[in-house]
């Protein structure tokens, strides 16, 4: 019995981080207010604990409509990846949604997750 207990792995759960951080790379300081056309900047992160390689993609929405596409950005089982991301509002007004979507294994309608911020646009 104890043979068996050690040769065969726990199952466990499987998912993915996904977050978002501040230039500094803390959890803090996100664009708040930006002109039109300026850049805003922030931190995107994936972590995989899929227990497989797996292939990411991530969308950039502003606007409502998408910005630009990341990826693909394949990982191993429990590699992270981070990089700085930008992001330009094209129209003026409050409480502006910018989206981050998260996809994976190149399904192109099921997204893995979703995370925002929301930014003052002034002229």
């Amino acid at each position: 019995m104890l043979g068996y207990v050690i040769a065969t792995p726990k199952v466990g759960e499987t998912f993915t981080e996904f977050y978002l951080l501040g230039q500094q790379g803390k959890a803090t300081n996100y664009p708040k207010e930006l002109k039109v056309g300026d850049e805003g900047r922030i931190i995107v992160g994936i972590v995989n604990h899929e227990r497989r390689e797996v292939s990411y993609r991530v969308e950039v929405v502003t606007s409502s409509k998408k910005s630009y596409e990341i990826g693909p950005v394949v990982l191993v089982d429990e590699e992270k990846w981070e990089a700085k991301v930008g992001f330009v509002p094209e129209v003026a007004g409050e409480n502006q949604k910018v989206e981050f979507l998260l996809y994976k294994d190149g399904e192109a309608e099921l997204r893995l997750e979703s995370l925002h911020l929301w930014i003052d646009v002034s002229e």
